[in-house]
């Protein structure tokens, strides 16, 4: 018990003690601490397992950088895994349970794995789970894996908005170099969002103080958000940033308290990162100990929170920083031994011991440190804090592209200027002191005038220090995933020399620190051990999240309706007045019968009125993309496989929209209104996607300039009036319909406001499309209504249209055709040879695979008139001889026009086979069947022309 509470030092609230429990032991902290200050001051030390070994872990750093400190937390009865000490609050109530432990860290029985180290080097488990195979032993490894413990009643909401933001300058960190960024950004009027993961803005100026323009560093802090928010700009704090991405997009998460999370999608006109660096470990034997902590974090700790690392402390480093640290620690009433490998360095702080040239070989002790070994000779100590240097964070400037540079004086890897878009300052770029930060983020704003400029700026010399091979014992690389040095040697041996070779072949970095505290060490470590540079060895790769970051987080709010929105039609209001029963039709609401009784009944009175009579239904979700200028009859003709340019203008043509790989992504009806004017009719579903696709090949293959697409399709609502009496209901509602043939199109005007009218059909019958703005939709839609009861005609829903279309074998693509059907599948094969221009896909309609003998082709099934409709997605299997499916029935229904069952289907040469007999599979049974034309009703086309 080495850690303890300093009674006045940290700004927690010692007025609100906050309780909690630890692997069972209640202890007390106080509101505003964090999970690890609140245990290092209680002087818990053992907070966790290793991941391999199972050896005692404590807390080593402070962010996001500690690697160590991994708690399952229970709020409430409900626990979430793998919750970073340093950067959770603790709340009153919480238990918090040590990770990858059983029973708990301080009695782990699994910490005999230890013992068998020599025989579990970095790769064993590539060498010794070869026999009797990779599954005998996988089940076994699985239970030992992981961290955390998933619980079942976890199940956190997807209620976290996701907003999109824009600003003028995104400064990433709040620390010197960012306030001062942020400073001179705001005073030239800019809007600057200033990000920061901590509680607040800082940085490192909230544990090391100082004063900057002759004032307290708070009042710097303070005027420099005064002027952020004056100038439009926005501070968020406990924020952190994750990822860079492209295109300029940034995104952050935001942590509330009693608030869901934000998550922010930020795009920026510029970028300055200012991210800070951390310190670097030191390695000797036993490095990983509980007691062995970073210096910074240790001041970190006892500033912030009043939690002191230990009572008899040794301080080893070999920079100039580390000395601020010893005297505050001593000023709080710890004993300092501060050994410094230099022989030369800053005076020593009154109350510590520095011994020179001195440098510190090991830990001793089992559970916890209880000496530590300076030159060989054994000191007493109960903590040991190390400084190694500093890595600057530049994880998001690689992530954006960016490279590095390795600089000899600054002993690190720094950003090479010009390689992203992302300007760099402060100890982010490799400049570690108070007053290079402020200059570096004042002159990376633009700053004009003076930079901010501190008082008694501490020097931050360093020597460059290694891991070394020569010393004995086992040193620790990556303290979670515990590789050590002469895993990284082992790894040389072997040849796996290459940077990511190393970090897969021994695990290094790929703990929940993602390397932070061990990717330099290893890097150093291969480098020296392959008598090459650390350049010429190279780094990994930085990928998103920078941070682990919840999923229900990046989920936002995308829920039920929240994640797959339904369109609504203008006229939903009406529908449901004239008894419609709604259900989702490729991402719509809409009308499926009206009236009350049996839906499927329902839906062939519909459907045989509309055949016997007319029929009114609601198909404004039809796709209306306008296609305009010189260059859209050239675009239409090389996104569709049916050529487009040869319409002429009043005609309309169907047509399919084919994807590379040659397979039919969409089917509709192309109109030309104009030489220069195209309204392309997307299925219902497929607008988005259709749109897409034009818009690519517009701006991959077209001058943009000569076409310009816009999607209407919720501006227009169409009403379409099917069946024979068509015209005549029409005319009932007076409204003038200019003569034209089958598939032609007007474009006239009724009681002053715009109309279209287009004679297609997707029913068979007579039919005409009836499209006016939205606005004017309630005045249509009346006189329709109005009109209907004079010929006998009734609205109808989808399930009737579904019937309809079926009867004339008229597909709907996804359900009529799969992942393979290409249009000679359904028929249309003479386009495929006579085009000799270039469109999408066609490429793929002439591989050995598109031209494939047996392809699954449209056919109809015809079964006797008595049965029963077959099974949608039954099997088509041979009557005689080995069972194997030949397709599937796609469509199914009881035709009203036929008095019969109808189906279509995918069937294996399908049209070779029409006239056969062929078995029908389903829930074990065969139904004999007849192969048929898929088109069953008026194979002539008589009744489209009334």
């Amino acid at each position: 018990m080495s850690g303890w509470r300093h009674p006045t030092a940290g700004r927690v609230n010692r007025e609100r003690p906050a309780g909690f429990h630890f692997d069972g032991i209640a202890l007390t902290g106080f509101e505003g601490d964090t999970l690890a200050s609140a245990l290092l001051a209680s002087g818990t030390r053992v907070l966790g397992r290793s991941f391999k070994y199972h050896r005692p872990r404590g807390l080593w750093g402070m962010g996001g950088e500690e690697p160590n400190a991994i708690l399952d937390v229970t709020r409430d009865g409900v626990t979430m895994p793998n919750v970073r000490a340093t950067t959770e609050l603790l709340e009153d109530g919480m238990a918090l349970s040590s990770v990858n432990a059983a029973p708990d860290a301080a009695h782990d029985r699994y910490r005999l794995l230890d013992r068998l180290q020599r025989f579990l080097p970095a790769g064993f488990y590539y060498k010794t789970f070869m026999r009797p195979g990779w599954m005998t032993w996988e089940p076994m490894i699985r239970r030992m894996a992981g961290l955390g413990r998933i619980d079942p009643a976890n199940c956190p909401p997807a209620d976290c908005p996701r907003i999109n933001a824009q600003c003028d300058l995104l400064i990433i960190g709040a620390g010197p170099a960012g306030l001062a960024a942020a400073r001179a950004a705001a005073r030239k009027g800019r809007a600057v969002w200033l990000v920061d993961e901590a509680p607040e803005p800082g940085g490192s100026l909230r544990w090391r103080g100082g004063f900057i323009d002759g004032a307290d560093w708070r009042e710097f802090v303070d005027a420099v958000q005064a002027e952020v928010l004056a100038a439009g700009g926005r501070v968020l704090a406990r924020t952190t940033l994750w990822g860079a991405f492209d295109h300029g997009l940034f995104a952050a998460w935001e942590r509330r308290t009693g608030l869901p999370d934000v998550h922010w999608r930020i795009r920026a006109g510029e970028v300055i990162l200012a991210a800070g660096a951390i310190e670097r470990p030191l390695w000797f034997a036993n490095n990983d100990l509980p007691g062995v902590m970073s210096a910074e974090a240790a001041l970190h700790h006892l500033v912030l929170y009043g939690a002191v690392a230990g009572r008899r402390i040794v301080l080893a480093t070999g920079g100039d920083a580390s000395y601020p640290v010893a005297a505050a620690l001593a000023e709080a009433g710890a004993e300092v031994t501060l050994t410094d490998i230099r022989p030369e360095g800053p005076d020593a702080p009154e109350g510590v011991r520095v011994v020179r040239a001195a440098r510190l070989t090991a830990a001793r002790g089992g559970r916890e440190v209880r000496c530590a070994v300076i030159d060989g000779e054994a000191w007493e100590a109960d903590t040991v804090l190390t400084s190694g240097g500093y890595t600057p964070s530049v994880h998001l400037y690689c992530q954006a592209g960016g490279k590095l540079d390795w600089d000899d004086v600054r002993d690190a890897l720094v950003p090479r200027r010009g390689t992203a878009p992302i300007m760099v300052a402060g100890a982010a770029s490799g400049s570690f002191g108070l007053s290079a930060a402020l200059a570096e983020g004042h002159a990376a704003a633009g700053g004009e005038g003076p930079a901010p400029r501190p008082e008694g700026d501490a020097p931050w010399g360093v020597t460059p220090m290694r891991p070394d091979p020569a010393l004995p014992g086992r040193q620790w690389i990556d303290l979670q995933n515990d590789v050590t040095l002469k895993d990284v040697g082992l790894a040389a041996r072997e040849g796996f020399t290459s940077v990511e070779h190393l970090k897969r072949y021994t695990t290094l970095g790929m703990a929940t620190d993602q390397g932070r505290t061990s990717n330099f060490a290893g890097l150093a470590a291969m480098a020296a051990l392959t008598a090459r540079s650390i350049p010429e060895t190279g780094t990994t790769t930085y990928r998103p999240p920078f941070t682990p970051v919840p999923l229900a987080v990046i989920a936002g709010r995308r829920r039920g309706a929240l994640f797959n929105p339904l369109k609504r039609l203008p006229l939903e209001p009406e529908h449901r007045a004239a008894g419609a029963r709604f259900r989702e039709y490729g991402g719509w609401l809409r009308p499926a019968v009206y009236g009350t009784g049996d839906e499927s009944t329902l839906a062939v009175d519909e459907a045989r009125t509309a055949r016997q009579s007319v029929g009114i239904f609601d198909a404004s979700p039809l796709g209306k993309i306008e296609v305009i200028g010189p260059g859209a009859p050239e675009l239409l003709d090389f996104a569709n496989y049916v050529r487009m340019s040869t319409l002429r203008p009043g005609r309309a043509r169907y047509g399919f929209m084919l994807a590379e790989s040659g397979v039919v992504y969409d089917d509709g009806v192309v109109l030309r209104l104009a030489e220069d004017r195209f309204i392309v009719s997307a299925s219902s579903s497929h607008v988005a996607g259709v749109l897409l696709r034009l818009e690519d090949a517009r701006q991959d293959r077209f001058d943009p300039s000569r076409v310009v697409l816009h999607d209407v399709t919720a501006h227009w609502v169409t009403l379409t009036v099917t069946g024979p009496r068509a015209r005549d209901l029409l005319d009932e509602a007076e409204i003038a319909v200019p003569e034209m043939p089958h598939m032609g199109v007007a474009e006239t005007t009724e009681a002053g406001h715009p109309m279209r009218i287009a004679r297609v059909s997707f029913t068979g019958d007579l039919s005409y499309e009836v499209s006016v703005p939205a606005r004017h939709s309630d005045d249509l839609r009346n006189r329709l209504d109005r009109a209907r009861g004079a010929v006998g005609g009734r609205w109808i829903g989808l399930e009737a249209v579904m019937i309809l279309r079926a009867e004339k074998g008229y597909i709907l693509v996804g359900k009529d055709t799969d992942g393979l059907t290409m249009p000679h599948d359904l028929g249309w094969g003479a386009q495929r040879e006579r085009r000799r221009d270039e469109y999408l896909g066609k490429r793929s309609l002439f591989t050995p695979e598109g031209c494939r003998e047996g392809r699954r082709q449209l056919v109809g099934i015809a079964v006797s008139d008595g049965d029963a409709p077959l099974a949608a997605g039954a099997h088509l299997v041979p009557l005689d001889g080995p069972r194997r499916s030949l397709g599937f029935v796609t469509s199914s229904y009881r035709s009203p026009g036929l008095d019969r069952p109808i189906a279509l289907a995918l069937l294996e040469d399908g049209r070779a086979r029409i006239g056969d007999r062929i078995g029908c599979f389903h829930m074990g049974e065969v139904r004999a069947a007849v192969v048929a034309p898929a088109c069953a009703f008026d194979p002539e086309g008589h009744r489209l022309d009334g």
